[in-house]
């Protein structure tokens, strides 16, 4: 007897549809499993006959022969289990499922029957509303986050039993549980909690306002990793489908814990400076997102650039111009969605002492050009607003809370992206760091004071034609956020500014 129920395989960061199936033929017992399966899937065959028996059901002693099409796509993971389970119990006559051709199921087994969680049940749900499916039944743990998607049903199945029923239309999925994100608030940073580095936070301003990307140089304990890390507090929320997206690739990274549904909150990551290749840009037999896709609608945070490996900060070059990055590997290839916003940190020399008035740096010149060397002059030419840190004056460490709050800085940042949103309509990213060489030319014009300027600098400090135009981008969110039509002198000048910092070095 033939049976048939329909899965997926994570390609990128998309589910493809997978055909289970199961010839059931005489003979002596026989089991084989063809369709490119890695070593998991191969083992699935295992945990399959032991979760049918210990959930009561009979695992057919006859000639078993499973294929997982297409054929030519590689199938990696455990969660076939669950549909090999249930075409097992068809064709041996034990399940009368009515809805069969209509969900796509996904779910890993234990020996006992339970179901497990998987990665990618939110790809999933997209793909069956993509392909017309009623719904699909996943893992109750991934119940939460397949619930995203609109129209579908979700069945979020327990153990073996409960999808027997559901296929059988004698179990019913119970009400959605409360999300992980509603249980657990987390604590909001705020940039009032930085003493004094007035010009820092205005960076960070300006490097919300448009995209920008950022790096922050000065001696330790200057408050880099503090505006680093309160950047997404002052981020305009992630909209509908910036979170589908954003989860999706959580999701099939793994990065979702059981119980959470859609993010709404920006991502931030920040790898530590041993972070391998992989670990960073993705990787894998079948190619799987790393931290820059990870960090996609979010911050990307690289502490101590210099310490990472210089090879591994090369690769950001492509993500940054294109928004994306792709993985080739022997197995296939991926193109992950990278559309982030960049920050680095590092210090004016090895020690760390230089820019700090009350310290003495013993660095020779040598090892300072080395270490600042770390970090290419290509990837910094990609880097739009390169911003000193100076000490912290010490008498502010002791006052109280002072300053700007991150909820002043975002109301800041949501006038001037409603600004670019009505400039650029139409465009998944309509941020002035995402502008067009056409984009400048038609919304950066400048007078003929403002052009004198920014040619004497590009003379004067060996600009490239790439920073020129990230000079103009900058300088156009500067006019937003003052509600300017056209790009002063003032907004010029601030721009020209953050392309000097790295010259200390």
């Amino acid at each position: 007897m033939l049976a048939k129920l329909h899965s997926i395989a994570i390609s990128g960061i998309d589910a493809v549809p997978v055909e289970v199936e199961l010839d059931l033929t005489g003979g002596a017992p026989f089991e084989r499993l063809v369709g490119l399966p890695d070593k998991a899937v191969q083992e699935s065959l295992d945990r399959v006959r032991s979760a049918i028996r210990n959930s009561e059901y009979d695992f057919p002693s006859r000639r078993l022969v499973y294929s997982l099409a297409p054929a030519e796509l590689r199938k990696e993971g455990a969660l076939y289990d669950l549909p090999l389970a249930l075409v097992t119990l068809i064709a041996s006559g034990q399940l009368e499922a009515a809805r069969e051709g209509r969900y796509l199921v996904a779910g890993e087994l234990a020996l006992g029957g339970a179901v497990r969680p998987i990665r990618g049940a939110l790809a999933a749900a997209i793909a069956a509303s993509q392909l017309g499916f009623a719904g699909v039944v996943v893992p109750e743990e991934n119940a939460a986050e397949a619930r995203a998607m609109d129209g579908l049903v979700v069945a979020g199945v327990r153990d073996l039993a409960e999808a027997v029923g559901f296929f059988a239309g004698t179990w019913t999925p119970g009400p959605p549980a409360r999300t992980e994100a509603a249980r657990e608030p987390e604590p909001e940073l705020c940039y009032s909690d930085m003493r004094g580095q007035e010009m820092v936070k205005r960076a960070m301003l300006v490097a919300a306002a448009g995209a920008h990307h950022c790096i922050l140089m000065g001696p330790p304990g200057s408050g880099k990793t503090m505006a680093a890390q309160r950047l997404p507090s002052i981020l305009p929320p992630l909209t509908v489908a910036e979170s589908l997206e954003t989860t999706k690739i959580h999701s099939i990274a793994g990065e979702l814990r059981p119980g959470r549904g859609l993010m709404t909150k920006r991502p931030f990551r920040a790898p530590h400076h041993n972070a391998s290749m992989a670990g960073l840009v993705g990787g894998g037999t079948i190619p799987r997102p790393g931290e820059i896709s990870l960090a996609h609608n979010g911050v990307l945070f690289l502490d101590e650039a210099p310490e990472f490996p210089r090879q591994v900060l090369e690769t950001l070059r492509q993500p940054l111009e294109d928004g994306k990055i792709t993985i080739s590997r022997v197995a296939g290839s991926g193109t992950f969605p990278a559309r982030l916003l960049l920050v680095m940190s590092m210090n004016l020399c090895p020690c760390g002492a230089r820019g700090d008035p009350r310290r003495t740096c013993r660095c020779s010149r040598n090892q300072v050009e080395n270490y600042a060397g770390r970090v290419s002059g290509p990837l910094l030419d990609r880097i739009d607003l390169h911003v000193e840190a100076p000490p912290v004056d010490r008498d502010r460490l002791f006052r109280k809370r002072e300053g700007v709050t991150s909820a002043e800085l975002a109301g800041r940042v949501r006038s001037a992206r409603k600004i670019q949103e009505a400039r650029y309509p139409g465009r998944g990213s309509p941020v002035n760091a995402a502008m067009t060489p056409r984009d400048l030319e038609a919304h950066c014009g400048l007078d003929s004071g403002s052009e004198s300027l920014l040619r004497a600098a590009i003379n004067d400090y060996g600009l490239s034609a790439r920073a020129y135009g990230r000079i103009l981008k900058v300088a156009r969110t500067i006019a937003d956020l003052d509600g300017s039509e056209r790009i002063g002198m003032d907004h010029l000048l601030e721009a020209v500014q953050y392309r000097q910092a790295d010259r200390r070095l």
